[in-house]
Formats: structure tokens, C-alpha cells, sequence
């Protein structure tokens, strides 16, 4: 066997390269970690997941949100926000998981390289040092590309990080707008939009397709839809954006978005949030004979091999789903597989979570996918209004539904819209999982008050159902 300088080079100190690398060295094989970035955590840390959940938390709190049931629209921590807040509670988290993160990839003795890497040949990287430049070549017998994604701009796009941004600049603004239009109606875009509303500015989502977020549950992409024009969002869904112009001055400017359809939506800013492509445009993968779609993704099998088999992608580079859950656990995956370990990985029941305001969350089937795949299955609900944590915890808006098999009560799919909606959904992971039926929730004692007990309620609910 050749002798190569490591066992494995991660590219990439995202959630998918970071627990790449610890799996890795966990297995006593020698890592390197290439980050191009002075900062470690790739987008996730210091851009993406992390910053916007603790945005969203600052957002929640200083709004008086989750009180506003109990103590009126009117009520606030702060009668006047600004980004300045918002952004002070951004810093510190994300300091902490940086540091976490170093600390991790020390104890485990992975080195890390603050550099760009490049393939030179199958089992040659070069590494182009951040500071100074200088370049250094190694051999590896293992690569995993986690370079993660970066975010689709069409070049007419006027961004200025400022008045038109994208999610990646969102950390750079200095003040709250009154009227934001955001371009996209994907998970960023809706997030961002909820946030947003939740601070009383005037939103408006554009996007082109007939309703939000089309691979969740029709019903609870519904009820979000709902929820954010109570929260005065206007949704122009099926619109096309033909152009954006700056108008004004420095000192008072303003921007103009022109739809399709003749519209023109006049406002103090805009994100764009129409997608993200891989980060894969300086990899020299030509050296390697490794293509990528049009988006810069990679094409994977089962275990996150490229058409070179000791070659890995893992996380959002990989498209669909790019979140940080799944990414993680891709890379994980993708390194034990490289050193013949074997690692489960149940695709079909990973939990989504989407932190809208309020949140979203499901693992299993939707059920148009169940329809269309011919399940006999029936649903089961429970609304957090009918919860007496609910109406505690000024959580009275909310939604739990169970899709179970009408024959086998088979527990088929858990799908969750409200507070802590992305923390209740693994209690039906776990059951799904396990293979578990609907019954399990009736037999079952929850803690009383919780919005676990929605888990029950939505249970007999289906069960009487069968009985009509």
C-alpha cells in the first residue's frame, strides 16, 4: 500500500467537515482540516444556522412575542430595537461555538489549516496558506469536500450589502428597516421574513412558485402562510422579479423591485434569497475528473462518494436538504465509510427544522406524498390552544398532526407548527424509528402541563377518527 502524508484531508470546518474530522480521528487515523476562512465553523457558525437562530431567540425575547397572548400586541422588553441588539447577542454565541469547536478539533488532534485547498492530482491537495500565501503539498489516501455553499446571485443583482443584501451580509447591517422585501420563499427567505414581521417592519416575500416552502405538509405550509399575513407580511407567490433598481440618494435611498406581472414593490431594503450554489469553483476538480451540476453540487451515492471512491462530499455541497443536522451527520457517515466502519444513515427519517416565527418541524411522508404513493392513512391533530401548557407558556398558537397507517395504526409521519416544534418532533422520531404504532401515544403518560401531551391528544383524535 503507498504511504501517504495523511489518512484523510477534510476541506472544509462546517458541521459535515468538522464531525468528519473528529469521526476520523476518533478512529485514531491521522486528519488534517483545511479552512480558507480565519474564522472556523464555516457558514454555519458564523453566517448561516448560528447567528440567525440567536437572532431569532434575540428577536423572540426583545419583541415580547411568545407574551404577546397573555399581555397584548403592544407589550416589549424594548420599545425601541435596534440591529445593534440584535447583533450583541449574535456576537457572544458565536464567539463560544468557535472556541468550542477549536477546542474539539485540538483534544482530538486534528491539525487545522488556516488555507485554501485544491486537488493537484487524485491523491495530491494543495494548500494555499491564508496568511503569507505560501502554498504546501500533501498526499492523503481519503478527501472529504465540505466547502459548503455560497449564495445564487444573478450578476444584473445591484447587491450592495447594505440597501440590497443576502443572507451573508445580514450581520453587516447597522440599522432596522421599516419596509423589507425579501426575494425568495425558500427556508432562508421565510425565516428571515417571520423575524422580520416579529419586529414590526413591513415585509413583503416574492417568490416564484404558487406557495412557501412546497416540500413541507400542504396544511402547515398553509398555516405558516397564515400566520405571517396576521403578522401583516404580503406574499406575492407566483411572481417573477424582472429587476431591482436603487433609487434616491446616499442620504435617502430607497429600492424599487419590478415584478412579471407589472408590480412594483418600492422599499428600504431587500435580501436576496434565491438559493445558494457549492463552493466548488477553486477545488480544481478538472485535475481530478470531477463534475458538479449547475449549482456547483456534488453527485453522491449512499455513502457520500463522488465518481472517485476515495473521494467524499458531505453537507450542503450535496444539495438538498443543507441543514446543519444533516450535514453533520453526512460527514460522520462519509468517514466511516472511508475506513470500513460501518454507519446508518436513514435518510427517509430525518428531522426537518425551519425557524420561521413560529417554527416548523417533521419527519416522515408529507400527505400528498402518502396520497399519491397510494398509503391508506388517517391524521390525527391536536392545536396547542387545547394544551394547557399551551395557554402557560403563551404558546396558544399551534399545531400538532400524525399520519398513521388506517390497518396497521403504523406510525407514518409527525408534522409540528408552533413553539418548540423542532424540540417536539423527536418524540416521534424516536417512535418512528423504532417502528412504533400510534397506540404508543394513547398507552403512554406525558408529563402534565407539557406540550408533549400533544402527542396524545393527536392520537386519539386519529383514533376516533376510524370509528366515524
Amino acid at each position: 500500500m503507498p504511504q501517504y502524508d495523511y489518512d484523510l484531508a477534510v476541506i472544509g470546518s462546517g458541521p459535515a467537515g468538522h464531525h468528519a474530522a473528529i469521526q476520523a480521528a476518533k478512529l485514531r487515523k491521522k486528519v488534517i482540516l483545511a479552512e480558507r476562512n480565519p474564522i472556523i465553523g464555516g457558514i454555519c457558525v458564523n453566517t448561516g444556522t448560528i447567528p440567525s437562530k440567536t437572532m431569532r431567540e434575540a428577536v423572540l425575547y426583545l419583541s415580547g412575542y411568545r407574551e404577546h397572548s397573555m399581555y397584548g400586541e403592544s407589550y416589549r422588553v424594548k420599545e425601541q430595537i435596534t440591529f445593534q441588539d440584535l447583533l450583541f447577542r449574535v456576537d457572544g454565541v458565536v464567539r463560544h461555538e468557535i472556541d468550542v469547536s477549536r477546542h474539539q478539533l485540538q483534544r482530538n488532534h486534528v491539525e487545522l489549516v488556516c488555507g485554501e485547498a485544491s486537488f493537484v492530482d487524485p491523491h495530491t491537495l494543495k494548500i494555499t496558506l491564508t496568511e503569507g500565501g505560501s502554498q504546501r503539498l500533501i498526499s492523503v489516501a481519503n478527501v472529504i469536500v465540505a466547502v459548503g455553499t455560497l449564495p445564487a446571485i444573478d450578476a444584473a443583482m445591484p447587491l450592495d450589502g447594505q440597501n440590497v443584501f443576502t443572507s451573508d451580509d445580514i450581520l453587516k447591517l447597522t440599522d432596522l428597516p421599516r419596509t423589507l422585501t425579501v426575494i425568495g420563499g425558500g427556508v432562508i427567505g421565510c425565516e428571515y421574513a417571520s423575524m422580520f414581521a416579529a419586529l414590526d417592519v413591513r415585509v413583503t416575500l416574492v417568490d416564484s412558485r404558487p406557495r412557501l416552502l412546497p416540500f413541507i405538509d400542504s396544511e402547515i405550509a398553509e398555516t405558516l402562510a397564515y400566520h405571517l399575513r396576521e403578522k401583516r407580511v404580503t406574499l406575492r407567490l407566483g411572481e417573477k422579479v424582472d429587476g431591482v433598481e436603487l433609487l434616491g440618494t446616499n442620504g435617502d435611498q430607497r429600492v424599487c423591485v419590478k415584478l412579471g406581472s407589472g408590480k412594483q414593490i418600492v422599499t428600504e431594503k431587500v435580501l436576496c434569497s434565491t438559493g445558494r450554489s457549492g463552493a466548488t469553483t477553486r477545488l480544481g476538480l478538472e485535475a481530478v475528473g470531477i463534475k458538479t451540476d449547475s449549482r456547483g453540487r456534488f453527485k453522491v451515492n449512499d455513502h457520500f462518494q463522488t465518481e472517485l471512491a476515495h473521494i467524499y462530499a458531505a453537507g450542503d455541497v450535496t444539495g438538498f436538504p443543507s441543514l446543519a443536522s444533516t450535514s453533520a451527520e453526512q460527514g460522520r457517515v462519509a468517514a466511516c465509510h472511508a475506513f470500513g466502519i460501518p454507519a446508518v444513515h436513514a435518510r427517509e427519517l430525518l428531522p426537518y427544522g425551519i425557524y420561521t416565527i413560529p417554527e416548523i418541524s417533521f419527519v416522515g411522508r408529507t400527505e400528498e406524498e402518502l396520497s399519491e404513493q397510494g398509503v391508506p392513512y388517517e391524521i390525527g391533530k391536536a392545536r396547542y390552544g387545547e394544551i394547557a401548557r399551551g395557554k402557560i407558556a403563551g404558546a396558544s398558537f399551534g399545531l400538532l398532526k400524525l399520519a398513521f397507517h388506517r390497518d396497521t395504526h403504523d406510525l407514518l409521519a409527525v408534522h409540528a407548527l408552533g413553539e418548540g416544534a423542532c424540540e417536539l418532533v423527536h418524540i416521534g422520531q424516536a417512535v418512528l424509528t423504532l417502528g412504533g404504532k400510534v397506540d404508543y401515544f394513547i398507552n403512554t403518560v406525558f408529563n402534565y402541563p407539557t406540550l408533549a401531551e400533544c402527542y396524545k391528544t393527536a392520537a386519539f383524535d386519529g383514533i376516533n377518527r376510524l370509528a366515524q
